[in-house]
């Protein structure tokens, strides 16, 4: 009997202990809903901001738009709710894009909109984020300060730089540590960078402030020219993005525009073709091309016949205007290609920078500098 007791005894005991384990303390059950930090990526676009996080992947993809009350100063709506708003709010409100030509025009409000982006994806980090930020390889000493400020300031507990064709190029999975030349294009809302990358590090590159922002105004400036409406930037960008082109369509699209007519002030319909894209592009496009060409006249022969057999890779928003690539083959002869997934290449590839955060230089690079001692 007595044996049978003390059986009986130890099973109960056993069983609380597991109940108890079940259960947890309090204290446990309250930091299980917290993580640990963990590094995050940011590609601060122009026109969009993509957030990566490592073991994840992209996270958050939302325009770089803000809306603020200019009675009181305060900020409304960040993100795609700031964007419905642009060209529709009454006057104490204004939606502003705060990142003007790939930099920082507006430091207050760029610093309150990464402040929202890292809180969002990060609600339950117990400690604050890793963040590497990608920048423009055309950017000053002061705007590049101004970038890793910005990120301390909303919560970074350190702040990482890398060049965006660095980044586009290991987004696009190209192998750029060996003694191989790769040659990338990326076209995103403020700048285009090119670059020519090699053994880790870039060659000869060129940052011009053209690209989808410069597209949008020549779309608006060609519909008032040529039809005499008058449209805003969300519209031009729809046309853009729907049958934009720079190469000669093989089924040739037509899209129904609404703007205001500038003679008679009233709303007026007009149709818009594909084949009168090239002409509205023409200019910035123009523009882009010189800049390929100026980089490709810079490169050491070695590297351009590596870059002549790996052919150029473009990336960003920009490089998925229709037949863009095969204009960049047919100018500089040249094969050409979009990568794939160009819109989230350069966020791609500064989130897989974030697994050799540790050999990396905290803070600012001095990418001014570095750029002079390259010419």
């Amino acid at each position: 009997m007595k044996k049978n007791q003390e059986k009986e005894r130890e099973e109960l005991d056993e069983l609380d202990e597991l109940e108890s384990e079940k259960k947890g303390s309090p204290l446990l059950d309250f930091f299980r809903g917290f993580k640990l930090s963990r590094n995050i990526g940011i590609d601060l676009g122009t026109a969009t901001v993509l957030v990566y996080m490592q073991g994840k992947g992209i996270v958050l993809e939302e325009p770089s738009v803000v809306a603020i009350d200019t009675n009181t100063d305060t900020i409304l709506q960040v993100g795609k709710r700031a964007q419905q708003m642009l060209g529709r709010t009454p006057g104490n409100i204004v939606a502003v894009r705060p990142l003007r030509d790939g930099v920082i025009s507006q430091y207050e409000v760029t610093l309150k909109m990464i402040e929202y982006f890292i809180r969002q994806v990060c609600k339950n980090m117990f400690f604050q984020p890793r963040v590497m930020i990608c920048i423009p390889s055309g950017i000053t000493e002061v705007e590049e300060r101004a970038v890793v400020d910005a990120a301390r300031e909303a919560g970074a507990s350190k702040v990482y730089l890398i060049e965006e064709p660095m980044a586009a190029a290991i987004g696009a999975g190209l192998d750029i540590y060996s003694a191989n030349g790769n040659m990338v294009v990326d076209i995103g809302g403020g700048t285009t960078d090119i670059a020519v990358l090699s053994l880790g590090g870039v060659v000869v590159s060129e940052s011009i402030k053209i690209a989808g922002d410069k597209f949008d105004e020549a779309i608006m400036r060609y519909v008032r020219r040529k039809y005499n409406v008058l449209i805003g930037e969300r519209t031009a960008e729809g046309i853009k993005k729907r049958i934009g082109a720079v190469y000669d369509h093989a089924n040739p699209q037509s899209v129904e525009v609404k703007g205001r007519c500038m003679s008679q002030g009233l709303p007026k319909l007009v149709s818009i073709n594909s084949k009168e894209m090239i002409e509205a592009l023409a200019e910035p496009v123009t523009a882009i091309l010189d800049g390929i060409c100026s980089v490709i006249e810079r490169t050491p022969p070695e590297l351009l016949g590596d870059i002549l057999r790996n052919g150029i890779v473009m990336t960003g928003g920009g490089s998925l205007l229709y037949g863009f690539d095969q204009l960049v083959t047919r100018v500089t002869g040249i094969p050409t290609r979009v990568a794939k997934d160009a819109v989230s290449c350069v966020a791609i590839g500064t989130g897989k920078s974030l697994d050799h955060l540790d050999m990396l230089r905290e803070g600012a690079i001095n990418l001014s500098k570095e750029r002079k001692a390259r010419l």
